[in-house]
């Protein structure tokens, strides 16, 4: 089937002129799968827009006004999309935020929000905001689960079977919306502080269904596996665009994830650099468990296909290191790429092809945003024949405003604009333009840029300028060709001692590269030296202490811990294998200098995730959080 005309999303005016277009496209398509449901649920386009209709119809029922704001705490499910898309075809607003997140938190933005409406997940979740939620003037809750109502509330209450009857029962009146009209709510979930509630009009989310097919081109039926929070930016404006383009899209999550790959085999993904870093890491530890012999080959074909890549994008001038190579810098690059290519080709009929498969052997494309992408994750899956093209944005741009495109795939950039955005680079001081090249502030203009903060004029004007330029806390610079290339978070600058000024995120991504390194975060403010808190990978470092002492069965991890924590026999080893690993992966890095050097650091055996609330919803470390909590730890490493 042929894709839409594109020309067509430019006619829209709101998102929910959107499901018209598509359902007369595609309704016989499947547009949301759940296999892992109670009970399963597959449903196409036209059943999918029936049952969006069929919400809204129930809110016009139990008179909820157009522009009223709705709370709608849940996580990824058919239900979730049905309920956002008819709280916004009725034209209310939508604060949306993961039921997983603490009470506190939830309350926060049902009261700041100004909701009318709460539709929850669950009975679990509405009963973890009791008493506080009889405090609360609400004209209705709604469950997204069919479970009988168990709770008495001052407010009306419906199961979702029991307000969807309602909706069936009442005829949907469509609403007109503009695309300047508040479209939803999206609360940060941030790093520290209460979240600010970001507003979204129609106009900005239509933006990226109009513009990311710039960065791919997804066609009718092709299937797309959703693992990331649906409510979250950067998820949300890829499942709005995907399915304007008539894709299907199917549920999963962690703990069914590497199964699904192989059994819906996918075409497209939307992930975050610890998700590609799992699938890596999976590769590695197979490779690890090979013989001496296998490894050898593998890691022969690995290196070769490394040189063979570099060579061709030195040749094309797609690597920033040489962004401009010389005619005789091209010849001999495309000299030595003729000389790999056969090799290249060898690996990947022998090696490559048995990783591709192990995916589904579909993939399209993967793209990553979220977080910065370590190099050599991102140069391993080029490598092996898995298109992953990196974006950049943030949930105030709705999110997308840069991404690399299929033939300008620079590793270390986040890519050119996409159409009606404008990047500049200023001073962090002066806040004056940057000349080409320079690091500074990442500042942002364009269609995709929120309206504010809501309630927060303050926070709003500190943020965007009279010019309606963004600024994005980021810190980066820009190759002649307008790649944007990323180099860290303005506030998480570390300055030591002797006035230095390190980005820890560019260490840590390539210290993560070291196979006994699972996670890790840099430290070192005001210190004379950095340091770091790392999480090891327990499987490779029970490997080593392996080849240590053949003697030793582990049958668990537990050895392996108290290695870490008890072991005189092995602690000086283990202290030493690190050194090693952080030395090496420091100085292998493009831009090395003596202050980069990572001198002390702890091991601590509970990784950063969200149960321990150290990660966010897209898994992106909470720095604050992480060094205020191990902040003894910190103080006694420099202190000893």
């Amino acid at each position: 089937m042929n894709p839409v005309n594109n020309s067509q999303y430019f006619q829209l005016n709101s998102l929910g002129e959107m499901w018209d277009l598509v359902v007369s496209q595609f309704g016989d398509i499947i547009a949301l799968s759940d296999p892992h449901s109670q009970v399963p649920v597959e449903l196409n386009y036209r059943e999918v827009d029936k049952k969006i209709k069929q919400f809204a119809a129930a809110l016009q029922f139990l008179g909820i006004e157009s522009v009223e704001k709705i709370a709608l705490f849940s996580d990824n499910s058919p239900r979730w999309l049905i309920a956002d898309q008819g709280i916004i075809r009725n034209g209310c607003v939508d604060a949306v935020r993961s039921s997983q997140a603490h009470r506190e938190e939830l309350l926060y933005i049902l009261s700041h929000s100004d909701s009318v409406v709460l539709v929850i997940e669950n009975l679990a979740t509405l009963k973890k905001l009791q008493p506080e939620l009889s405090k609360f003037n609400l004209k209705s809750i709604i469950l997204l689960s069919d479970e009988a109502i168990e709770v008495e509330l001052s407010q009306p209450i419906y199961n979702f079977g029991q307000f969807m009857a309602l909706g069936e029962n009442h005829t949907f009146t469509p609403v007109s919306k503009t695309p300047d009209d508040l479209a939803t709510l999206i609360y940060t979930s941030g790093t520290t502080g209460q979240p600010k509630g970001v507003m979204l009009t129609h106009g900005n989310l239509l933006h990226q269904v109009r513009y990311l097919e710039t960065v791919i081109k997804p066609l009718p039926g092709d299937r797309i596996l959703s693992i990331l929070p649906s409510w979250h930016s950067y998820e949300r404006a890829a499942e709005y665009f995907l399915l304007s383009r008539g894709t299907t899209l199917i549920y999963t999550n962690i703990r069914y994830f590497k199964g699904d790959l192989k059994e819906y085999r996918p075409h497209f993904m939307v992930g975050v650099p610890r998700l590609w870093e799992s699938i890596y890491e999976g590769v590695q530890k197979q490779f690890r468990d090979s013989s001496k012999n296998q490894q050898k080959i593998v890691f022969f074909f690995l290196w070769a296909s490394e040189k063979y890549l570099e060579a061709t994008r030195i040749s094309k001038g797609l690597t920033l290191e040489n962004l401009n190579p010389s005619a005789i810098e091209k010849i001999i690059a495309q000299i030595t790429a003729l000389f790999l290519f056969p090799l290249h080709k060898l690996g990947d009929k022998l090696v490559y092809q048995k990783i591709r498969d192990g995916v589904g052997g579909c993939v399209k494309t993967w793209i990553s945003g979220g977080g910065s992408l370590a190099k050599h994750i991102d140069n391993f899956f080029q490598i092996v024949g898995i298109s992953l093209i990196v974006g950049y944005g943030l949930t105030e741009t709705s999110p997308v405003t840069n991404a690399r495109r299929f033939d300008r795939n620079i590793v270390g950039a986040s890519g050119q604009p996409i159409p009606e955005t404008e990047i500049k680079i200023i001073d962090l001081e002066t806040k004056q333009s940057l000349p080409q090249g320079e690091i500074g502030l990442v500042c942002i203009r364009g269609t995709q840029v929120m309206q504010g903060y809501y309630k927060n004029p303050e926070a709003t004007a500190k943020a965007i300028d009279s010019e309606g330029w963004f600024d994005s806390g980021d810190l980066g610079w820009v190759t002649p060709d307008n790649d944007l290339v990323i180099t860290g978070r303005a506030k998480d600058t570390i300055v030591l001692s002797n006035g230095e000024n390190i980005e820890p995120q560019p260490l840590e991504d390539a210290c993560v590269r070291s196979p006994y390194i699972d996670q890790i975060i840099v430290v070192g403010q005001d210190q004379k030296y950095l340091g770091a808190l790392i999480v090891p990978n327990l499987d490779a470092l029970q490997k080593w202490a392996l080849s240590q002492n053949p003697s030793l069965t582990f049958p668990d991890h537990t050895a392996t811990r108290e290695i870490i924590e008890n072991s005189d026999l092995y602690s000086k080893e283990v202290i030493s294998l690190y050194k090693q690993e952080l030395n090496r992966e420091v100085k292998n890095r493009a831009g090395y200098r003596p202050d980069d050097r990572i001198a002390v650091f702890n091991l601590i055996l509970e990784p950063f995730s969200l149960d321990n609330g150290m990660m966010t919803q897209t898994l992106k470390i909470k720095r604050p959080v992480i060094i205020s909590h191990y902040q003894d730890m910190i103080n006694s490493m420099f202190n000893n």
